[in-house]
Formats: structure tokens, sequence, C-alpha cells
């Protein structure tokens, strides 16, 4: 795994649906750390993918977390459990994903084996990713490092891809992760 960079980097959500809040172990936390990485990401330039997993029945991207999407950010309708095979989807000649969401062990871990098959580094924000148990995160998390992904958190990632302090989007990272 290399540094996290700018140029080469893309932000990949997956699946932070309304109809998880009630299940998924610390869902508020995953919303709001998801939530630092969409504006963190937008501070920094990077693209930002988001996914929902059957939006009809599970609703749409929660509030804490859309209302912070730019206006061209795409939101995928998938059906499939890859994010990264989900029609339309696109990191724009980036080879390096910032990946966070739900679940670990399904969507999350099945996105990060998809990404890492087709050459792509996945750094996964191991504070931005939960699943219904404890015990299926753990796993979810063991498996994508297993095969390769590195396991990083909101804080680190973010100001791994500012590289310097004294900046204005160092400012604004600052802000955001206090």
């Amino acid at each position: 795994m290399t540094v996290l960079a700018r140029d080469r980097t893309a932000l990949v959500v997956v699946d932070v649906q309304e109809a998880f809040r009630p299940v998924i172990d610390g869902f508020d936390r995953v919303a709001a750390a998801t939530a630092v990485l969409v504006r963190g990401a937008a501070a920094l330039g990077l693209p930002v993918i988001v996914t929902e997993q059957y939006p009809r029945g599970l609703g749409a991207t929660v509030p804490e977390v859309a209302g912070h999407l730019g206006a061209g950010t795409p939101v995928l309708e998938k059906s499939v459990f890859s994010a990264a095979g989900a029609d339309g989807f696109d990191l724009q000649g980036r080879d390096q994903v910032l990946l966070c969401g739900i679940e670990a062990h399904v969507c999350v871990h099945q996105t990060a084996q998809h990404l890492l098959r087709d050459g792509v580094e996945v750094h996964v924000c191991t504070d931005a990713v939960s699943s219904r148990t404890a015990d299926n995160r753990a796993i979810g998390l063991e498996r994508a490092r297993e095969a390769g992904a590195s396991l990083t958190s909101v804080e680190m990632a973010l100001l791994e891809l500012c590289g310097r302090a004294g900046t204005e989007e160092f400012k604004t990272i600052q802000g955001l992760i206090k």
C-alpha cells in the first residue's frame, strides 16, 4: 500500500441508507464519520461515488450524508453487493479508493475484493464502516485486510490526503475532525 494521493483517490460510500439505521451497530457514528469523509473529499477535490442497495425497499442515503453531496455526485442504485459492479460505477481514472459504508461483511467487503481484483488500491475507513453485529464487522474488515486492503481511519486518511499543515484544505479538514 502506498500513501493516499489526492490526484489518485476517489471516495466510495456504500449503502448508508435509512432502513439500516435501527439495525446497524453504531449506525449514527458511521453516518457522522461518513459525512466527515464526504465533506473532506469536497474540500480536497476528490470524486465521490455513492451507492444505494435497493433504495425502493431500503430508503435513500441518510440526510446527514446526502446533505453534503455535491450536485454532480453520482448516487447509483444497485442490487449487486459490490458497489464496483453497480451500473455507472466510474472511478474517473483514479486508482486508489477510500471506502466506507454498510455492511462491512457484505457490500463493503465485496466492493473491496472487486476493486482489489481490478488492481485498485483500497483503503477502508474502519470508523466509517459497520454491520448488524460487531462480529460481522470484524470479520468483514479482517477479510478485506487479508485480501490486500489497507485499514485506516477518517482522520488518518484525510490528513494523509492533506499532506501538510498550513493550507486552506488543512484548515477545513482540521475543523471537520475536531
